[in-house]
């Protein structure tokens, strides 16, 4: 075995000691993944892991260097921003991804990409 071998597997050992805690991760990572538009709270995420709330929220943020609340409201901005090039209207987009506030969605979207959701898809409308 190479040195550099043996350093990967100790570095595996110690990031991901349980390979079933890693599955349980991966399983709430994917949920998050296809469920996205879907009204997700903890207790359901954390129940798909077959882990408590705190000891899901804990084992996330160590796997995925972020909270599941950080990690789901990335993927529903890098959805909006699809749907939004799609050429759907912000308000659409909105729902779509899963957000219930349009409001909350745009100063959201604008900390996200720096444009609002109407000048974001204005500029993607211009670029086709």
């Amino acid at each position: 075995m190479t040195y550099y071998h043996q350093q990967v597997l100790r570095l595996q050992a110690f990031l991901y000691p349980h390979a079933q805690v890693c599955t349980q991760m991966q399983r709430a990572k994917q949920v998050m993944d296809h469920a996205f538009a879907e009204p997700l709270t903890l207790p359901h995420v954390a129940a798909v892991a077959g882990c408590s709330q705190f000891h899901f929220l804990r084992q996330f943020k160590r796997y995925y260097g972020r909270t599941p609340h950080q990690y789901l409201r990335e993927v529903r901005m890098r959805q909006a921003q699809l749907a939004l090039t799609a050429g759907l209207s912000v308000t659409d987009a909105c729902f779509a991804v899963g957000f219930t506030s349009v409001s909350s969605f745009s100063g959201l979207f604008r900390q996200w990409t720096g444009y609002s959701p109407g000048v974001f898809a204005k500029q993607q409308a211009g670029r086709l």
